[in-house]
């Protein structure tokens, strides 16, 4: 089975992450994965390994890779534009849609023409996900499919399999708190500027790492605030992080007895959560959907009401000064992320959909050239 994927960005985030992990497992599994994307953000070194990428927004380049590939499926993921490429290109096949974009205003653009296209289903990553699509169509089936990480390839590394000498290097006698991904309105870093800033008024043994940004569109807004404020000897800015380092990152983080930190304002997921669980790194988030589907409040982390500075560095204290506790939590993190979002598990799923369409497919194929 061969399967198109097509989403406009081709950045280093939760989407692309989620979709190396699928595209790994499926060819295990018999589904050959290719992806077409518009605009790359920086993202080609997470996909070029494991599948073909086409990158280009010359609209007959695209018709022709729909039509000369013969795919067996198409899934659209937050790309209003490729239900007219895919109609140019006169493709028979069945069409699913990804809906991932976290807000309803800028979901609705992907979800209002489907141009004579009839999508067999629109899959999301979280309930709370499903409940934001329902708002805008109630003619297609959604099915939540979580996203999943590699276990095999996030997890708790022992010390000897640690890069040491590799940036970022840990500090001596300081706990690193991770602040992972890019630089923008919804993942709030200004929440993480007053953070910083109270944690540096109150004590000097901790550090916290900023990893992503490089392609960010207010990375230079952040940047002047970081300055301004005086805050980089507290805040570490790692603009650019291979995603093959990742699982290393974590162990750092681990090791020096710290913990990962968002403060992000709405998620449609948050493959950064999962990661860091599987690597036994405790999370420290906001109380909102879906994050409090995926964050166990107490068991794999704490999660803090809405946007409240005071009480999310209080829980961080809760993590980074009692070993026994992050020690607890990083048990249970690696537990619950093998019970729940291994790639193997979910992944299984969404390969048992693609499976059932394909053989839905052949049949009804077959009664046409029967008839």
């Amino acid at each position: 089975m061969k399967v198109l994927i097509i989403w406009r960005l081709l950045t280093v985030g939760g989407v692309n992450a989620g979709w190396r992990n699928r595209s790994i497992y499926f060819k295990k599994h018999g589904i050959q994965t290719e992806f077409l994307y518009t605009t790359d953000h920086g993202g080609l070194h997470i996909m070029q390994d494991v599948a073909p990428v086409y990158l280009t927004k010359d609209e007959k380049k695209i018709i022709k890779i729909i039509k000369k590939n013969n795919y067996d499926a198409i899934i659209v993921c937050d790309t209003g534009a490729a239900f007219k490429w895919i109609q140019k290109a006169n493709y028979q096949g069945p069409v699913i849609v990804e809906a991932r974009t976290p807000e309803l205003i800028k979901l609705k653009p992907h979800l209002n023409k489907f141009r004579g296209i009839q999508p067999i289903s629109i899959i999301v990553p979280s309930q709370y996900q499903k409940r934001l699509v329902s708002i805008l169509t109630d003619s297609i089936p959604i099915n939540v499919i979580y996203n999943g990480v590699d276990t095999s390839f996030f997890r708790p590394l022992p010390n000897e399999e640690i890069e040491h000498t590799n940036s970022p290097i840990p500090p001596n006698n300081k706990k690193i708190i991770g602040w992972i991904g890019r630089l923008d309105k919804r993942k709030n870093w200004p929440m993480l500027i007053e953070i910083a800033k109270l944690i540096k008024s109150e004590r000097n043994d901790i550090e916290i790492w900023l990893i992503g940004g490089a392609q960010s569109v207010q990375r230079e807004e952040f940047k002047a605030k970081w300055e301004e404020e005086q805050l980089t000897d507290i805040i570490k800015w790692f603009p650019v992080i291979p995603y093959q380092q990742m699982p290393h990152i974590y162990a750092k983080i681990l090791q020096s007895g710290g913990c990962t930190l968002a403060t992000t304002k709405s998620e449609s997921f948050g493959n950064t959560f999962i990661e860091s669980m599987a690597c036994g790194v405790p999370v420290v988030a906001s109380n909102i959907m879906p994050i409090s589907e995926i964050v166990k409040h107490g068991k794999t982390g704490f999660l803090f009401r809405g946007h409240n500075v005071q009480e999310s560095v209080n829980k961080i204290y809760k993590i980074l000064d009692h070993p026994s506790t992050q020690l607890r939590m990083s048990k249970s993190s690696i537990i619950h992320i093998q019970k729940n979002f291994a790639i193997q598990k979910v992944a299984n799923t969404y390969s048992h959909l693609l499976q059932h369409i394909d053989e839905k497919a052949n049949h009804n194929n077959g009664e046409v050239s029967s008839s």
